[in-house]
């Protein structure tokens, strides 16, 4: 079959949309629900999520021609499902904007550039490779609990991999889908579509908020999702400057934020399916799948509602098993990469052990601890190195 990249691009875009909100949407509505949100207010927590990722991934792609992604913080909606707790909506809305005033401000200034640089391109790999590998195993892994509907996607995805991998996935996907309606795992009946309406919130501001919300959901935005997001374009060799993205990220928080926008950052894990191989064999053209990612963030914002009830019927098992077939290319190029420098070896693959644990410290994610216990690793190593080296002279 002809491989057709209008086709690639879409259908890329809708799977990194449908992992993205079938992966956490959940605890969206539960961080909203600690505020006391109605269900208005959680549809236009919805909506500036979606507008926002949308617009910031179209934007920012077709300036820089790359695949850059963004998303909502997941691990600070994780956050705020227990620091929102007792907080009125208006000190909720007052500490998002406090949060997106502080990744701006990190952005302009520089100083998220400058720590990037520092980034050994085996560790940011192998970083990458670590935060994709457990969506790797949940593919396999659900053939313990669902082995029909997973083994017949699996089946699928080896079959067609070889013979017409540009659309190995979406037929996967396809195929699962049909599955599940006939299982009777998959009712769309109920389903209605219509416009999400934005509600406008006012903020308040106390310095309770800003020390127990604010600062904690700037500091697991950037550990967590930022400084992988980043990482994630660097290993596939993208050069996009730091800051100007940071510095965005920011602006479209503030922007959204008073309806509902708690938090926008890079991508790491869909931005990943943008830039693999099943995207584009071309990765100069790849960003165009992340303008499409953009496209149907967008709609999905818009029709917020019809959304989240969408979501709520799909089978868990199906977004599992094809969330972790869309990422095995990049899973293996990444070991790959993080493997090919002989004196990194040691620290890669620390960095990837931790990140792949799942360690949560703090409130702040494994991808974080990998880098700082990896560099930590890969820079005293050196430093024996040169130390070795100047003793024997």
């Amino acid at each position: 079959m002809k491989y057709i990249p209008a086709l690639s691009h879409t259908v890329t875009g809708f799977v990194v949309v449908l992992v993205g909100y079938a992966s956490s949407a959940a605890i969206i509505f539960q961080a909203a629900e600690s505020a006391g949100a109605t269900a208005t207010e959680l549809t236009s927590w919805l909506w500036a999520l979606g507008v926002g990722m949308g617009l910031s991934s179209i934007g920012l792609s077709l300036y820089y021609r790359q695949p850059v992604l963004t998303a909502w913080s997941t691990p600070g909606a994780a956050l705020l499902v227990t620091s929102l707790s007792g907080l009125s909506m208006s000190e909720a809305i007052g500490a998002f904007l406090a949060c997106s005033l502080l990744i701006t401000v990190c952005g302009i200034s520089g100083w998220f550039d400058r720590l990037i640089s520092l980034l050994p391109p085996a560790l940011a790999a192998a970083m990458l490779a670590g935060v994709l590998f457990p969506f790797g195993l949940q593919a396999f892994g659900a053939l313990q609990y669902q082995l029909e509907l997973a083994g017949l996607m699996l089946l699928c995805y080896l079959l067609l991999k070889n013979s017409l991998p540009r659309y190995a996935i979406p037929i996967t996907l396809l195929a699962g889908l049909g599955l599940a309606s006939l299982q009777g795992q998959f009712d769309s009946s109920g389903i209605e579509w219509q416009l999400a309406m934005p509600v406008f919130m006012m903020p308040s501001f106390s310095l309770n908020t800003l020390i127990g919300v604010a600062i904690p959901l700037f500091v697991v935005t950037m550990a967590s999702q930022n400084m992988p997001g980043l990482a994630v374009l660097r290993a596939h060799g993208y050069q996009a400057p730091a800051s100007p993205l940071i510095s965005w990220t920011g602006i479209t928080g503030l922007l959204l934020a008073p309806f509902g926008g708690f938090a926008f950052n890079l991508s790491a894990i869909t931005a990943a399916i943008c830039m693999s191989e099943e995207a584009d064999p071309d990765r100069n053209k790849r960003y165009l799948a992340s303008i499409w990612a953009g496209i149907f963030y967008m709609l999905a914002g818009l029709f917020a509602a019809t959304v989240a009830s969408l979501l709520l019927v799909l089978p868990k098992t199906l977004i599992m098993v094809i969330a972790g077939l869309a990422l095995l290319t990049t899973i293996g190029n990444s070991l790959v990469s993080a493997l090919a420098e002989e004196s990194a070896h040691e620290s890669a693959l620390i960095t990837f052990a931790i990140t792949a644990s799942g360690l949560s410290l703090w409130g702040i994610g494994s991808a974080f601890w990998g880098l700082v216990v990896g560099l930590g690793v890969y820079y005293l190593r050196h430093y024996e190195q040169r130390t070795t080296l100047f003793t024997a002279k």
